[in-house]
């Protein structure tokens, strides 16, 4: 049976790689006769591992391959494999310059719809009178429909990792235990839960359910930060910086809930069928970024009726005049219940 191979872009950030997980396990379970070659940093590869019929290709944009003659090399490299059509799922101007190599020579190019019209509207007016856009799930879905291949993330099966041998030894302690990760940085202040008031919930956690360990994950340079939130050594954890990233998401795929801002580790966990409750600030489900398969319910906002502009920002870098206290109106004692009702019912 003839393969079809679908070279797919995406290069940052890493909550965007991490959603295009879902979206090509499910079109490759859909169509057996398909091959997707991802081409992104090569930081992402174990993102995915474990997808029968995906083959990852790392470039390094910033050194090997960076800058037009850098792209030109990357695209005769890529070029060599036999295929007609392209999957740009970034559209910046590198993906732009990559992409327009490949129609010069003859092939097909399918591009995302990012909807930049559609969230510049949905930060002008208040929330009441909007609706909630496509999420970047169905953003990146609907490239591949464009190309004519069904695709319903409704069918989408969490990705399944087993422990290697150091991560299984250290996991086989925490075996009954609650394992609660919590991944309290972001990129943007507008996203970010303040730290002091993270530790007011994990201290809560910790008086409440005497069953519970907690695993903090952030990036080795995060690991001094993070250490501010260790309320008990022995059931709380600093990951950053302890194991690889292959490692880490090992880790987080044998999770019992995952607490995250709007941010990558939400997307990782989503991605293995963890439970995750997001902490949204500036930034709203609206917007498209909401992990994957996870009900409303798991999704804690601000006072919509103080802050109604909300989101005033798409992805949390700008915070509406007025909004600097909005972290007010989501006080610890809010997360911690959300936590220990959720744990009590899976109980």
């Amino acid at each position: 049976m003839n393969k079809t191979i679908i070279p797919v872009f995406r290069f940052s950030a890493m909550g965007d790689v991490a959603m295009t997980v879902p979206v090509l396990k499910t079109l490759l379970e859909t169509h057996s006769t398909l091959q997707i070659q991802m081409i992104s940093r090569p930081f992402f590869k174990p993102l995915f591992k474990n997808i029968p019929r995906l083959f990852f290709t790392g470039a390094d944009v910033d050194k090997q391959f960076k800058g037009i003659y850098g792209l030109y090399k990357l695209y005769k490299q890529l070029n060599s494999t036999d295929f007609d059509s392209v999957a740009d799922l970034h559209d910046v101007l590198r993906t732009k310059i990559l992409r327009n190599f490949f129609r010069l020579s003859g092939k097909k190019v399918y591009i995302i719809n990012k909807g930049r019209h559609e969230k510049k509207e949905l930060i002008r007016k208040p929330l009441s009178q909007t609706r909630p856009l496509p999420s970047t799930h169905q953003r990146y879905a609907d490239v591949f429909r464009t190309m004519g291949y069904t695709l319903e993330l409704k069918n989408f099966k969490p990705v399944e990792l087993n422990p290697g041998k150091q991560t299984e030894r250290f996991l086989r302690i925490f075996k009954t235990t609650k394992i609660i990760g919590i991944a309290p940085l972001a990129k943007h202040p507008g996203k970010q839960y303040p730290l002091a008031r993270t530790g007011e919930v994990i201290k809560q956690i910790l008086i409440k359910n005497n069953n519970s360990a907690i695993f903090l994950f952030g990036a080795p340079g995060e690991k001094e930060l993070l250490e501010t939130l260790i309320a008990d050594k022995e059931r709380v954890f600093n990951l950053a910086g302890m194991f690889s990233f292959e490692q880490e998401l090992e880790i987080i795929s044998q999770l019992d809930l995952m607490l995250a801002p709007d941010s990558g580790n939400g997307h990782l966990a989503a991605n293995y069928g963890v439970p995750v409750i997001t902490v949204w600030g500036v930034t709203h489900p609206y917007g498209g970024f909401a992990p994957i398969n996870q009900p409303s319910g798991m999704q804690i906002l601000p006072d919509l009726e103080r802050f109604p502009m909300l989101p005033c920002s798409i992805y949390g870098n700008k915070i509406c005049p007025g909004y600097e206290k909005i972290w007010d109106s989501i006080p610890p004692e809010k997360i911690t219940e959300k936590i220990l009702d959720f744990l009590q019912n899976k109980a």
